[in-house]
């Protein structure tokens, strides 16, 4: 049986660039403060230093948070992780759940209503889509904005992560647009105290969940 994420769902992605502080610990104070989804993104390491720091995190995550990694199915697996977050023009959904097992967490990364469907069509447990406000890791680039959230959520039964500069001001708007959670980076991992920080998102997105939240989606 597949994991499942819970609703409403914060998910913090990793970014060394974004904190001048170790990241495994921010990370641990941030799962301290409600956040329920680890995604292990660090590009620039090689195999054997992403597994490494996913084993790292693992430790300190413990069972109070899921952990992810991008794109590195095989770095999932060896380090027993609860599944894989793929680009939306990365492996197919199939070739990540051979590799990581049936019963982990296979996610897929798009921006548009096109890519959800088919995503949703090859059997992602669930999408992050983005760019919902103008953020840091994606300077330059034009904000899709609530209302690609609201078109995805009217095509598509799968949970739905809204990502890209979200803050606990704007946060109840991506759970209004129908989202079962947000993804963030800079917000927690760059803050004085990631554990407040999370706290803050939590509750923000907690309190829209219960005005806003549906049904169907996250279990």
């Amino acid at each position: 049986m597949t994991l499942s994420l819970p609703k409403p769902c914060l998910c913090l992605v990793t970014d060394r660039s974004a904190t001048s502080g170790d990241l495994v610990e921010r990370v641990a104070q941030a799962v301290q403060g409600g956040v329920d989804l680890v995604q292990l993104r660090e590009k620039d390491l090689s195999g054997g230093q992403l597994l490494e720091l996913a084993e790292s995190l693992l430790k300190v995550i413990g069972r109070r948070a899921r952990l992810i990694v991008n794109e590195r199915a095989d770095v999932a697996l060896a380090a027993r992780a609860q599944g894989v977050q793929l680009g939306e023009d990365g492996l197919p959904v199939s070739a990540a759940r051979m590799a990581v097992g049936s019963g982990a967490l296979v996610g897929r990364s798009v921006h548009s209503v096109q890519a959800a469907a088919q995503a949703e069509a090859e059997g992602a447990d669930f999408l992050v889509v983005g760019t919902m406000f103008a953020s840091r890791s994606h300077p330059g680039e034009e904000p899709e904005g609530p209302g690609l959230m609201r078109q995805i959520s009217a095509k598509c039964r799968l949970p739905l992560i809204g990502i890209g500069g979200i803050t606990p001001e704007n946060a109840a708007e991506v759970i209004k647009a129908r989202a079962s959670g947000v993804a963030v980076i800079s917000n927690i991992l760059a803050a004085p105290d990631p554990k407040i920080a999370a706290e803050k998102l939590k509750e923000s997105i907690q309190k829209a969940w219960r005005i806003h939240g549906k049904p169907t989606g996250v279990t």
